[in-house]
């Protein structure tokens, strides 16, 4: 059994369906393949409302109550402080959800699968705001807006995003004229825009969860601000427009890319799973479930020992490249070494437990989000240093 800690309820309960339709949808095409050493793959799912204390009561209740061999959950907002808390748990945790410059050097196996003395036990399968927010930035110097604006809230994840896009602005040429940081859930932001708009620059990062997000932009709207809005990683949302209204045409948004090998083959099985809507967390929940499954399978095992050291071996080298678990079950049994090769990103973990790949961006434009350009990983390469990723 896998326990997954979700956003059931929550301020980013918006994104659960399609994270949640992926892992299922995952353990439904693994068990037809005849499951992780033959045994039917289980996934027990339990709210933590993204908040951190419950999350570690509920991570508890995964692992000492439903007896979860694995745990493929859990946000930024909850890992990085309840972070002594899971090394202590040595529970391998491979997630969908966290995109915190925290994980950049942490996490992972440090390349030397065959010892756990030195794992960090955390991996994720999303590519983190290093390099989504890296894509942002370099989107958006290259349409030439290089004074910036920024109204972010005051949590860990909307720090987390505004941090790792100026690392690379900054760095690059672009500079910041006002930051305004506010508390979230007001029910008017005037104030804060007034302030932030008294300086002059050429574009305004939004770093807020939705429905603050929703209150602020709708002040900006009201109040005729204009210039362009940047928005951050989880406000490309049909709710955003329908509420902001017209004046947000034009606003664009850098996500987590869908440029995994194996896309098309998880769109496919997904699709016919149910009918949320895909997002950028979605083809990431599908291969935390799938590269965790193989882990086991090429262990022979399911302790958390034997998946934490076989993650990086089935993710990584010059195995047989597999898009499924059915294709990576078969090719085990034929005595083969894998590489997993996934939806969102190829899946090749770093010593740190991250993954790499493109950005998309998406703009609002009659009336929707619509993909209009991609960020290659090789142009985010450029400006995130391998090593330190």
């Amino acid at each position: 059994m896998f326990g997954q800690p979700g956003a059931l309820t929550g301020a980013f309960d918006f994104l659960q369906p399609g994270v949640s339709q992926a892992a299922d949808a995952a353990v439904s095409h693994i068990n037809e393949a005849g499951g992780p050493l033959g045994a039917e793959l289980e996934v027990v799912r339990r709210d933590t409302a993204v908040d951190p204390q419950e999350a570690r009561s509920v991570t508890t209740q995964l692992v000492e109550n439903d007896d979860a061999a694995a745990i493929v959950g859990l946000f930024s907002s909850e890992i990085n402080p309840l972070w002594n808390f899971l090394q202590d748990l040595q529970m391998p945790i491979v997630t969908p959800w966290p995109g915190s410059t925290f994980l950049d050097t942490r996490g992972g196996d440090k390349a030397t699968p065959g010892d756990i003395s030195d794992d960090e036990w955390v991996w994720r399968t999303v590519v983190g705001d290093t390099v989504h927010t890296g894509g942002s930035a370099v989107y958006a110097l290259e349409q030439g807006y290089e004074t910036l604006g920024i109204i972010n809230g005051n949590t860990e994840g909307e720090r987390s995003y505004v941090d790792g896009f100026l690392s690379v602005y900054e760095a690059n040429g672009g500079s910041v004229a006002e930051q305004v940081e506010v508390e979230l859930g007001a029910s008017s932001y005037q104030s804060a825009l007034s302030r932030l708009f008294d300086a002059e620059f050429d574009a305004f990062l939004v770093s807020m969860p939705q429905e603050s997000a929703i209150t602020a932009l709708s002040d900006w709207s009201d109040g005729g601000y204009g210039r362009q809005p940047i928005l951050s990683d989880t406000l490309a949302q049909q709710e955003v427009i329908d509420q902001v209204g017209s004046d947000l045409h034009g606003a664009w948004v850098a996500q987590p890319g869908r440029s995994g090998p194996s896309y098309d083959t998880f769109e496919g099985i997904y699709s016919e799973a149910g009918d949320a809507a895909i997002n950028g967390w979605t083809p990431p929940s599908w291969d935390s479930v799938q590269v965790t499954a193989l882990a086991i399978e090429r262990a022979g095992d399911t302790s958390p020992e034997a998946i934490q050291q076989n993650l990086g071996p089935v993710s990584r080298g010059d195995g047989t490249p597999v898009s499924t678990f059915a294709e990576g079950k078969e090719a085990l049994a034929n005595g083969e070494e894998i590489t997993y090769q996934g939806a969102a990103t190829p899946t090749t973990f770093t010593q740190h437990g991250n993954v790499f790949g493109a950005v998309s961006i998406n703009t609002a434009q009659d009336g929707a989000f619509t993909q209009t350009t991609q960020v290659s990983a090789e142009d985010v390469r450029e400006y995130v240093t391998e090593g330190e990723y």
